[in-house]
C-alpha cells in the first residue's frame, strides 16, 4: 500500500454502529467492563491508559513510519519525556545532539541530572564524536535530523550503527521531515519522536506528540511511562491530528518546493550573510540529505547581515510571515531562534552549537511564493 494510500485509510474504518466515514470523536472518561472477569475485554478501561480516537491516529502514524507501534501524546515534549522516564535509571548515561529543540535540551540540561542521569552533548553530524563520548554506561543516543534550527544533519544509519554495536539504543526526532520524506526506523535508529503539532496536524490547530518504537518491548516501556505521569494525547486532538495528516504528503511536496525556491533567493541576496537548506548543493550534507530523506522539508534557516539587531528588525517588519512560535503549518511562520525557541540553551552553548544571535528560522506555508518573497524583499529593504 502507497504512502499516500495509507494516509489516508490507515487506522480509520467506518464506524459499525452508524457507518460514519471518519472515526468518531471518543470523549469519555471512563469505558464501562462487562464482568470482572472480562476486565478490558474490549480493550479500554480509563482514558489516561489508552482511548479509541486516540488508538487510531496511533495506528495511523505506526503504518506511516513502518514501526511496531505508536503511542500519543499531549505534546512533543510530553514524548520525549516519556521516552527518557520510560528506558533511563539513575546512573546512566545518555548521548545528545548538541543541536535540538530547545525544550529538549532544556529538559535533558536541568532535569535528568536530578534523576541521576548523567548527559553529554555531541555533534551529531560527525559520527566520530558521537562514538568518542560512548561510555560502558551509556543508554541511548539521541539525535534530531535535520536539527532546529540550524538544520544540521546526522547520518542516521551511521549512528545507529555505532549504537546498535554498543548495545545502545538510538532514539530520533523526525519532526522536521515527518515519515513522508524520511523514515529513521528504516535507517537502524530504534525510536523515532514527533511534534506532531507541528506538520502531521499541520494547521496550528493541536499540540501533540508521538513515539514510534520498532519492538513490542520498546512499547511496553513506553506507554507504561505515559500511564504512569498521565501524558496521553486527547481525544479532540487525535482526531484533528488524524485529519490533518491525511493531507500530509500534499502539504509537504508544495512547502518543500516553495521553501527551495526561498533558499535560494535568499542565497542571492546582498543582505544575507549565508543560508542553511539541506536541498541546496551548498548545504555541508547535500549529498547525505539526498541519500536516507526523499525530500528536504518546509524549514530554511539564514543569518542578516548585520546580526542580531538587523534580524530583529527584518522580523519586525515581514507582514505576511507571521512572528510566531512552532513549524509545520499552512501559514508561514519567522521565528528568532535565541529569543524564542532556544532561549533555554546557556549563550556560550549556542554559539558553539551554531545558534547564532542573528539566526532567523523561516517555516514556508502554502501561501503563493512569490508573495512570501515579495514580503521578504520588502522587508529587507527596510533594514
Amino acid at each position: 500500500m502507497g504512502f499516500r494510500t495509507k494516509q489516508v485509510h490507515a487506522g480509520v474504518t467506518p464506524d459499525p454502529t452508524t457507518g460514519a466515514i471518519l472515526t468518531p470523536i471518543f470523549q469519555s472518561t471512563t469505558f464501562v467492563q462487562d464482568s470482572v472477569d472480562e476486565y478490558m475485554g474490549k480493550g479500554y478501561s480509563y482514558s489516561r491508559g489508552g482511548n479509541p480516537t486516540v488508538r487510531a491516529f496511533e495506528e495511523k502514524l505506526t503504518a506511516l513510519e513502518q514501526g511496531h507501534d505508536t503511542t500519543a501524546y499531549s505534546s512533543g515534549m510530553a514524548a520525549t519525556v516519556a521516552v527518557f522516564l520510560g528506558l533511563l535509571q539513575a546512573g546512566d548515561h545518555v548521548v545528545i545532539a548538541d543541536v535540538v529543540y530547545g525544550g529538549t535540551y532544556r529538559f535533558a540540561d536541568q532535569f535528568l541530572s536530578k534523576f541521576g542521569v548523567d548527559v553529554t552533548f555531541a555533534d551529531a553530524s560527525d559520527p566520530a564524536a558521537i562514538s568518542e563520548v560512548m561510555r560502558p554506561g551509556t543508554r541511548l543516543v539521541f539525535t534530531e535530523s535535520p536539527a532546529n534550527p540550524t538544520l544540521k544533519v546526522t547520518d542516521l544509519e551511521a549512528v545507529s550503527e555505532i549504537a546498535s554495536s554498543a548495545g545502545v539504543l538510538h532514539v530520533t526526532d523526525n519532526t522536521f521531515l515527518t515519515p513522508y520524506f524520511q523514515r529513521p526506523l528504516e535507517l537502524g535508529a530504534n525510536i523515532v519522536i514527533h511534534s506532531t503539532t507541528k506538520f502531521l496536524d499541520g494547521h496550528n490547530a493541536t499540540l501533540g506528540g508521538a513515539v514510534v518504537v520498532d519492538s513490542q518491548e520498546l512499547h511496553d516501556r513506553v506507554a507504561f511511562a505515559r500511564i504512569s505521569a498521565g501524558l496521553i494525547m486527547s481525544p479532540m486532538v487525535a482526531w484533528l491530528t488524524m485529519q490533518g495528516a491525511k493531507t500530509l504528503s500534499e502539504r509537504m511536496d508544495r512547502q518543500s518546493a516553495s521553501a527551495l525556491e526561498i533558499a535560494r533567493w535568499l542565497g542571492g541576496h546582498p543582505k544575507v550573510d549565508y543560508v542553511n537548506y539541506p536541498g541546496l548543493p551548498s548545504h555541508p550534507q547535500f549529498e547525505l540529505s539526498s541519500r536516507q530523506a526523499s525530500g528536504f522539508g518546509a524549514m530554511v534557516c539564514f543569518e542578516v547581515h548585520g546580526g542580531s539587531e538587523t534580524g530583529k528588525k527584518l522580523m519586525d517588519s515581514v507582514e505576511l510571515w507571521s512572528l510566531a512560535e512552532n513549524l509545520g503549518s499552512v501559514e508561514s511562520l519567522i521565528t528568532h531562534p535565541v529569543t524564542m525557541t532556544h532561549a533555554a540553551i546557556p549563550a556560550e552553548e549556542r554559539v558553539k552549537a551554531g545558534i547564532t544571535d542573528g539566526l532567523v528560522r523561516l517555516s514556508v506555508g502554502l501561501e503563493d511564493v512569490e508573495d512570501l518573497i515579495d514580503d521578504l524583499d520588502s522587508a529587507l529593504s527596510r533594514v
